[in-house]
């Protein structure tokens, strides 16, 4: 009997577009798939390696491409369900799994005689026949294989290999604990009065959440991904919002078993003795080598050029916020906890505008079908309809069906908006199925929120950044579902990381674009739209508070900068976490106490256990892009079929297969400008 009669996992689907079917699926049955597929793929490589003949782009490239699929299959499925729903059985699978799967990866990118036939295709390039898309494959596999260290001899690679599974135990390690701690550190109150400011739905999820827990009668707040929370602008209690706030950023670092300062210290010390062991003088400089960046310097350069007026602009928000609380009989100077609260009175005296009583006009429903879905539609003609009778992972989890202007099939889209505690913070997308005209598979893409579920019967309203986030995060959605490529290597967002928030944060423009706006902004209760008033005051605030948001931004970044930029004998230093913040913090001019990074290293999540180590400069880099693309989509006409066509194919469509900078040129036409950035974040001068 075959592995894949034995295993659910391994067979294939029977659903539409290959979607997995998750109800056929046990725990146990996860650690017996990936090793079936590890030694399917193994076997694969080593045909490869085996073959007599001389590499050619078949019997070399193109056999490395069908290879892994059932890996790829099975990997797809879990890390989905291991990031959106990871119980205490999936965490011990994943901490299981993490170094295994650092092996496999290694064995495959270092092994020596692949890297010679990768090397002796890359060496007789130009005298090959290859379409661009061919062309580009050879030169990212050589590039990609050497920058993992393919180059090093025996012993080198042996100590890469180890240093790899102890950092893929690390990084599992530290999300497990963030996790645990977030979970462990929501805030309980015993009366509704503690929460005073907050909407009947908001108690009322709050509610749920002490219900959920045991705690009927009491109210819970879980905490989100980032040091702030959505609530700090409304509560009028300032010790719940001091409680809160203490909260947020005492996590991962109180002693005791969910501690994350050690593990952290260890990641990057070993990612300081990895990059040397490439030869790389730091962590950084060994990640942007493979980035459009290029070097840390680049990177550097910008963050600092930005920090100066951001901070300088923070400054003066903080004493307009400091006039204000003076003007309402507060006897306490402005701290971190009070900003948020008093921005919102400041933004309401400046500009009669409260965006915390916004809500009634976003529900979740109404923003999604007739907002994130009907700007795709314009722009592009895809259509959406819901597909109840397919499964996902989760009952939580909608599953659409999506079809281009012609009724020609695209993909699936997979949206689980609302958190839970088996769900790691803060949104994203993955793929389950990547498409590929090689192995003929079309794309399922997922988008993660977390948004706090109402008590049934009510409404989820959101507040205008989670309607952000979700615009957001159905731009990297459209990204993977139009990326038309033949190779799997470059399917949907496998791009440069510095490039990969590009799409996402361009698809943020229809938020406010009059005919979008006007069909999703519609009161809840009423239907009324929102006044054009309001929207006209939302458009004249764009840049209010940009100093304290771009200060916290900038100051996350270059955190993850200075620890990454440690050489291996600096990282070598038992580093005190909370002073070596002080001091980049201080090096850069973003030490101001009231205005605390976005994250702080224990559970800075982007980078001590997801794909951004190095590169959370990534947002703002791509920003440029986005900034400059926002001005071209106004200039010409805004959302039209034939903007959206032009973005499509230009850009979104050619997935990884092209340099994303060549893309953005034959898109706009030109490298990006900074200016339209600069202007947008009030940075000018």
């Amino acid at each position: 009997m075959t592995d894949a009669a034995l295993n659910p996992l391994l067979a294939p689907s029977t659903l539409a577009y290959g979607l997995p079917d998750y109800r056929l699926f046990s725990t146990d049955d996860y650690l017996p798939a990936f090793g079936s597929a590890f030694a399917a793929h193994r076997a694969e490589i080593e045909a490869i390696t085996s073959e007599t003949e001389p590499a050619t782009f078949e019997n070399t490239l193109v056999a490395l491409e069908r290879s892994g699929e059932a890996l790829g299959q099975v990997a797809r499925v879990f890390y989905t369900v291991s990031s959106a729903d990871a119980t205490a059985a999936v965490q011990e699978i994943d901490e299981t799994l993490a170094p295994l799967m650092a092996a496999h990866h290694d064995a495959i990118q270092l092994d020596a005689a692949l890297y010679r036939r990768v090397a002796e295709v890359h060496a007789h390039l130009d005298d090959l026949d290859l379409s661009p898309e061919q062309r580009y494959l050879v030169e990212r596999t050589y590039r990609e294989m050497t920058h993992a260290g393919a180059g090093l001899d025996e012993a080198q690679k042996a100590e890469l290999t180890d240093l790899n599974q102890r950092l893929s135990v690390l990084t599992t390690t530290f999300e497990k604990n963030l996790l645990a701690d977030t979970n462990d550190l929501a805030v309980v109150f015993d009366d509704a009065a503690e929460l005073d400011g907050l909407t009947p739905g908001e108690l009322s999820a709050a509610a749920q959440n002490a219900a959920d827990r045991g705690l009927t009668g009491r109210y819970v707040i879980t905490l989100t991904l980032f040091t702030g929370h959505p609530y700090l602008s409304t509560l009028t209690n300032r010790e719940s919002r001091r409680r809160l706030l203490e909260a947020s950023r005492s996590r991962g670092a109180r002693g005791g078993e969910h501690d994350n300062r050690d593990v952290l210290r260890e990641i990057v010390k070993l990612r300081a003795r990895r990059a040397e062991l490439l030869g790389y003088a730091s962590h950084a400089a060994y990640v942007t080598s493979d980035e459009t960046a290029g070097s840390p310097d680049a990177v550097h350069s910008l963050l600092r050029r930005l920090a100066v007026p951001a901070a300088a602009n923070a400054r003066r928000e903080q004493a307009a916020l400091q006039q204000i609380a003076d003007a309402s009989g507060a006897t306490f100077p402005i701290e971190a906890h009070d900003w948020a609260f008093y921005t919102e009175k400041v933004r309401e005296a400046e500009y009669d505008l409260d965006r915390t009583a916004l809500r009634p006009w976003f529900e979740a429903e109404r923003v999604l079908q007739d907002g994130v879905f009907r700007a795709a539609t314009q722009l592009y003609g895809i259509t959406f309809t819901e597909r109840a009778d397919l499964p996902a992972y989760h009952p939580d989890a909608r599953v659409f069906e999506i079809h281009n202007e012609d009724g020609s099939p695209l993909g699936l889209f997979i949206l689980d908006l609302y958190t839970r505690d088996t769900k790691r913070g803060g949104a994203w997308m993955n793929s389950i199925v990547s498409q590929s005209a090689l192995r003929g598979t079309s794309p399922v893409v997922v988008n993660n929120l977390n948004v706090p579920k109402p008590a049934p019967g009510e409404p989820t309203l959101l507040t205008l950044d989670e309607v952000t986030t979700l615009f957001h995060e159905f731009g990297h959605a459209l990204h993977g579902l139009f990326a038309t490529v033949t190779y799997p290597h470059f399917a949907g967002t496998n791009v440069f990381r510095d490039f990969v928030e590009f799409p996402s944060q361009v698809n943020e423009m229809w938020i406010l674009w009059p005919e979008i706006l006007a069909t999703y902004a519609r009161h809840v209760e009423t239907g009324e739209p929102l006044p054009d008033a309001v929207v006209e005051k939302l458009h004249a605030s764009e840049a209010f508070n940009q100093g304290f948001a771009t200060s916290e931004y900038l100051a996350a970044s270059w955190l993850d900068q200075a620890w990454h930029s440690l050489s291996a004998a600096e990282a070598e230093a038992d580093l005190d976490v909370a002073q070596f913040e002080a001091s980049a913090l201080a090096d850069i001019g973003l030490d101001n106490p009231v205005v605390p990074t976005r994250y702080s290293s224990t559970y800075f999540a982007h980078v001590f256990s997801g794909g951004y180590s190095a590169g959370y400069y990534s947002y703002i880099w791509s920003e440029v892009l986005d900034a400059d693309t926002v001005e071209w989509f106004t200039e010409n006409g805004g959302l039209t079929r034939e903007n959206g066509d032009r973005f499509r194919t230009r850009l979104l469509g050619v997935g990884g297969s092209k340099d994303p900078l060549e893309a953005y040129r034959d898109f706009r036409g030109r490298d990006a400008e900074i200016a339209p950035l600069l202007a947008r974040r009030g940075l000018e001068g």
